[in-house]
Formats: structure tokens, C-alpha cells, sequence
């Protein structure tokens, strides 16, 4: 783990890992906050997000959303409703503003994945996360949408803090903390 002005960086051997650094940031995320994913197909974006939503105490189950585009998750637990929204199939702003995803994001956390350079203006302060596995490749180049659980390699991230929001946020301990696994605060 290791941080600069460029963002606090983890290496995530597993994707049990992937998902226990999903659960160390909710406890730290709070609704109104926008989370905006990059990385190639496999990356680890979805199971990531199934740790944040496990943390979170959000109902189930988290899967890609790629052929719906976004999915509600509500609280199971009194905390924020989970948006998790994709922006793979979205071909233009237009589309992307027909999701309405600012209608909720005051309540909710948002996570957008494939978001980066279309989401960036519907919230002052976000979250982004690159994602990248070690072996550059894809998950499986014949079919994206493989569970990205089931491809368990190491993968690289950077956290990247844009906005006052994020400014007393140790993202050093987040990704450098072992997890506290399971249930929502």
C-alpha cells in the first residue's frame, strides 16, 4: 500500500480481498457519496461492490448490473440504500441522464462502474477506484459478464480522493487495514 497525489494504491491478492476492501470503505461512506469505477472487464469492480454492499447491510444479491443498467439495493439495517449502475451499455450523456441517477443521490450511495468521464459532474466530491488485474487481461474475452468472483488473481488499486468530502478520509487505512468482515454499522 502506498499513497501520494495520485491516490492511495493496494495490492488485492484474492477476491475475497476484493470484497473485504469493499466492506472496510463502507464504514466510511455515507449516503450522498458517489463511487465511480474504472478498470478492464474481470477487473473486480462487481465483487467489490459486493463487499461495499455487505458492509453496508444492503439487501442482495449484488451482481453486475450491466444489462439493467442500475440496481437499488435498500438497507436492511436504517443506513443508506445502495445505487450500483452501469455504464457499459450507456452509449451517450443522454442515456446516462435518463437514469436518474441524481434523483437519489442525496440517500444513497452511488456506485458507478465504467463512470469514469460521464458521472464525474453529479456529485462535487467522488470516489474513484481503478481497478486492475496484474495479468492485464480480461476475465474472459468471450464472455464479459463472467462473475468476476470466479477469476481469482491479484489485482492492483488506486484510490483516488476528488473533493472536500474525502478529506479527512484515511484511505490509507482502508486499504491497508485487515478487514473487520460482515453486517453494516
Amino acid at each position: 500500500m502506498s499513497g501520494d497525489g495520485d491516490g492511495t494504491t493496494c495490492e488485492v491478492p484474492t477476491a475475497e480481498a476484493m470484497r473485504d476492501l469493499g466492506r472496510r470503505l463502507a464504514a466510511r461512506v455515507r449516503a450522498g457519496d458517489l463511487l465511480v469505477l474504472s478498470g478492464g472487464l474481470g477487473a473486480g469492480k462487481t465483487t467489490f461492490v459486493q463487499g461495499l454492499a455487505d458492509g453496508l447491510g444492503v439487501r442482495g444479491p449484488i451482481t453486475s448490473p450491466t444489462f439493467v443498467i442500475a440496481r437499488v439495493h435498500p438497507s436492511l439495517v436504517g443506513g443508506p440504500a445502495l445505487v450500483h449502475a452501469d455504464a457499459y451499455r450507456v452509449g451517450s450523456l443522454g442515456e446516462l441522464e435518463d437514469l436518474d441517477l441524481d434523483a437519489s443521490l442525496d440517500e444513497a450511495v452511488t456506485v458507478v462502474e465504467w463512470g469514469a468521464g460521464l458521472v464525474e459532474d453529479l456529485a462535487e466530491a467522488r470516489l474513484e477506484l481503478h481497478l486492475h488485474r496484474r495479468t492485464g487481461g480480461a476475465a474472459s474475452p468471450q464472455d464479459p459478464h463472467v462473475e468476476e468472483a470466479e477469476v481469482d488473481e491479484p489485482r492492483h488499486v488506486v484510490l483516488r480522493a476528488v473533493g472536500a468530502r474525502w478529506a479527512d478520509v484515511d484511505l490509507g487505512a482502508v486499504a491497508a487495514a485487515p478487514s473487520t468482515a460482515g453486517g453494516a454499522r
